[in-house]
């Protein structure tokens, strides 16, 4: 009888053995991707013809896509202040126009800065608006995961006038912080020209001017 029932175990045994290895294996799931989205629509594009001081009479030209679905009234100030259409600012005196203003702030791996055109200094500056206009369509809000993004300079939430940079590497960590309404779509290799101009403090080296700027 005991032989009979050790028998029977082993039988038992191997059947189980045999079910578990006949299961099919399961194929692992793929991770799930993140959905892919889609880049701004770009409404407008503009030019900034830009001099280095010292350098040949040759300028250079960066051209720039503006997102003006998200962000329509931020892209009317920036577009108005390229072509100078507003005439003289209310508030300043002075015409609203970047031509012949400079570039006033320049700092490597960062971001080059301009549209003081009040003061040149980059305490100035004039909106169509008024000296300042609010944060537009933050919820919207593009991350900085890339260069040649072009956004509105501020001194904190809702402070925008007319000064705007254009980042030379990504810059995540000013996400929501800044309103970023365009990119740099032609003369990469001109803000790589000027970021070449810049200090740990953002004094330029030399003298930058946008002597020409205008819609394409």
């Amino acid at each position: 009888m005991k032989t009979a029932a050790a028998i029977l175990c082993v039988i038992l045994a191997l059947g189980n053995i045999s079910m578990v290895r006949s299961q099919p294996k399961q194929k692992a799931k793929k991770p799930l991707m993140a959905p892919k989205v889609e880049p701004p629509k770009i409404t407008h594009r503009v030019f900034l013809d830009v001099e280095i001081k010292g350098h040949s009479s040759e300028t250079h030209r960066i051209e720039l896509g503006l997102f003006g679905e998200l962000f329509p009234k931020t892209v009317e100030n920036f577009r108005a202040l390229i072509t100078g259409e507003k005439g003289i600012g209310p508030v300043s005196g002075k015409p609203l126009h970047y031509k012949g203003s400079v570039i006033h702030r320049i700092v490597p791996n960062f971001m080059i800065q301009g549209g003081d055109f009040t003061h040149g200094t980059g305490v100035g500056g004039e909106s169509i608006y008024g000296t300042r206009f609010d944060d537009e369509n933050m919820e919207e809000a593009l991350q900085m995961d890339k260069p040649m993004y072009l956004a509105m300079a501020n001194w904190g939430p809702n402070t925008n006038g007319s000064q705007f940079f254009i980042t030379t590497v990504k810059t995540r960590w000013l996400d929501g912080k800044n309103v970023v309404f365009g990119k740099v779509i032609g003369g990469k290799d001109s803000v790589k020209a000027v970021e070449q101009l810049g200090t740990m403090s953002g004094k330029p080296k030399r003298k930058v001017t946008i002597v020409d700027c205008g819609e394409l």
